[in-house]
């Protein structure tokens, strides 16, 4: 565990080339520590939430850069600490010397993640919060950045809160009636304990089952397009893809491992995995392709069957889904190669 009293620097913006990048300072000597090295006006006395024009000068009075500096002061701030943004130009040279001549004037370094870890310790973020940091940043689609930004707004915050606040009444209730029971007093009306022990198994279901749409929606649907060999399952990845991105032919077994490429319908990812035809193997490498087909399957959360009804039966159809569908796999039967059918 990182000293949590002392006060960290580290870039808040991705390191590279930029118009912009802001240094963060945090701690209780960042505003004192922002003082030493601006020259401008006098950071000590000024109030929170302020932005001042200046400039950056090393240990010699060189000019570093010109800079906007904002102030915020505990506890209204993101980490409950004092917190000093250095806004300057994005040359990593002035980024990187920002950063080390306030490490030499004290400063240390930060970890990874520890301006939100330090949130959370002091009672800023609760969990939940703070791993909705890390997963608004990492959004990649408007779904995922939806259910990040509505857990960092608290939604799960206070849903928790609301259920444990019934779980304590319900505790004291039973609690009572427990230390009473042979004095034949009621405190309860036992048909509302009942029904809030429904309310609470309902909500811890509904919760359990938001936990898998939201990976999905964080991480993307996995969907497997699967059937028979030469069915057509790359000519229809590329065309999901609108380019050539797997290799078609006439040949049957041309796919041997899997393909993976990710789509965005309506704001949701869905990571398309292309496979291997399944069928009896004709070498050891295609029989590797074949189980790599049915391990994604077993992980899938949509399979995509595709069948050539030129060449297959329905019978052959239903065989291969038996042993294809499992648990709560979505199943989506696509019929292909239609007008070879007489």
């Amino acid at each position: 565990m990182p000293n949590t009293s002392d006060t960290i620097v580290a870039l808040a913006t991705p390191p590279g080339v930029g118009a912009i990048a802001v240094v963060r300072l945090a701690g209780p000597e960042a505003i004192a520590l922002a003082d030493r090295v601006f020259k401008g006006k006098s950071l000590i006395k000024l109030p929170s939430h302020t932005a001042h024009f200046g400039r950056i000068a090393d240990e010699q009075g060189n000019a570093v850069d010109e800079v906007l500096i904002t102030l915020f002061r505990a506890p209204g701030t993101y980490t409950g600490d004092d917190v000093v943004e250095i806004s300057c130009h994005g040359s990593p040279f002035i980024q990187q010397s920002i950063v080390q001549l306030c490490l030499r004037q004290g400063a240390r370094l930060a970890q990874p993640g520890e301006f939100t870890m330090r949130a959370f310790l002091n009672g800023r973020l609760d969990l939940s919060q703070a791993e909705a940091v890390a997963d608004l940043i990492a959004a990649e689609s408007s779904a995922a950045h939806d259910i990040a930004l509505r857990q960092l707004r608290g939604g799960f915050k206070n849903e928790i809160a609301e259920l444990r606040q019934e779980l304590i009444n319900f505790a004291s209730l039973i609690e009572l009636e427990l230390d009473f029971g042979e004095e034949d007093v009621a405190f309860a009306n036992r048909d509302e304990l009942v029904a809030l022990v429904f309310k609470i198994r309902m909500y811890l279901t509904r919760l359990l089952q938001s936990f898998a749409l939201g990976n999905a929606m964080k991480n993307g649907v996995n969907t497997v397009i699967a059937g028979r060999p030469n069915a057509g399952k790359s000519t229809l990845l590329n065309a999901l893809l609108n380019e050539e991105r797997a290799i078609v032919s006439e040949i049957a077994g041309t796919t041997r491992d899997t393909i993976e490429e990710v789509l965005n319908i309506k704001g949701v990812h869905f990571r398309l995995i292309d496979t291997a035809g399944i069928r009896e193997a004709q070498d050891q490498i295609e029989a590797i392709g074949v189980q790599r087909t049915m391990e994604k399957i077993e992980q899938a959360a949509i399979l995509v069957y595709l069948w050539d009804v030129s060449d297959m039966t329905l019978a052959a159809v239903h065989d291969d889904l038996k042993r294809l569908v499992h648990g709560n796999l979505k199943v989506l039967v696509v019929c292909n190669k239609m007008a070879r059918n007489p």
